[in-house]
C-alpha cells in the first residue's frame, strides 16, 4: 500500500510537469508568433517606403522631362481647353432643389408622402434651371444662340 501510493504521487507530480511544460511551449510559440507579426509589419513598412520614394523619382523624373521638353521647344502652342471636373452647376442646383423641395413639401403639406414628391420634382425642376443658366455663363455650357 505504501509503494503505490508513493508512486500515484510519483505519477502525479509527472503529469504536472508535463502540463506545465506543454503550457510554456505554447506561451513561447504564442510569443514566436507575435515577434513574427512585429517583424513582419517592420518589414512590409520598409517596402512601403521604398515603393512611396520609387514613386517619388519617378513622378520628379517625369516632371524634369516635361520641363526640359517643354524649355527646349520654342515654339509655344496654345494648351488643350481641359474639361472642368466635378458636378455641373445644373447636377448640383438639381440636387439641392429636390432637397430643398423636398423638404418644403413634406412640411407644408399634411400627406408627407405626396408634398415631398411635388416638391421633390418642382425643386430638381427650379434647380437645374438655375444651375443651367450659370453653367452657360462660365462657359462649360455653349450659350444658346
Amino acid at each position: 500500500m505504501l509503494l503505490s501510493a508513493c508512486s500515484n504521487n510519483n505519477e502525479k507530480e509527472q503529469a504536472l510537469i508535463k502540463q506545465q511544460a506543454i503550457a510554456a511551449v505554447k506561451d513561447s510559440l504564442k510569443l514566436d508568433s507575435f515577434k513574427k507579426a512585429e517583424v513582419k509589419k517592420k518589414e512590409d513598412a520598409k517596402i512601403a517606403a521604398q515603393v512611396k520614394e520609387e514613386k517619388r523619382t519617378l513622378l520628379l523624373a517625369e516632371r524634369n522631362e516635361a520641363a526640359s521638353q517643354s524649355s527646349g521647344n520654342r515654339n509655344y502652342e496654345e494648351p488643350a481647353a481641359s474639361k472642368k471636373k466635378g458636378w455641373s452647376e445644373a447636377a448640383k442646383g438639381t440636387a439641392i432643389g429636390a432637397g430643398a423641395g423636398a423638404l418644403g413639401g413634406a412640411l407644408i403639406d399634411k400627406k408627407k408622402g405626396r408634398g415631398a414628391i411635388i416638391g421633390g420634382v418642382v425643386g430638381a425642376g427650379a434647380g437645374y434651371l438655375i444651375g443651367r443658366d450659370k453653367d452657360r455663363k462660365s462657359g462649360r455650357v455653349q450659350p444658346k444662340n
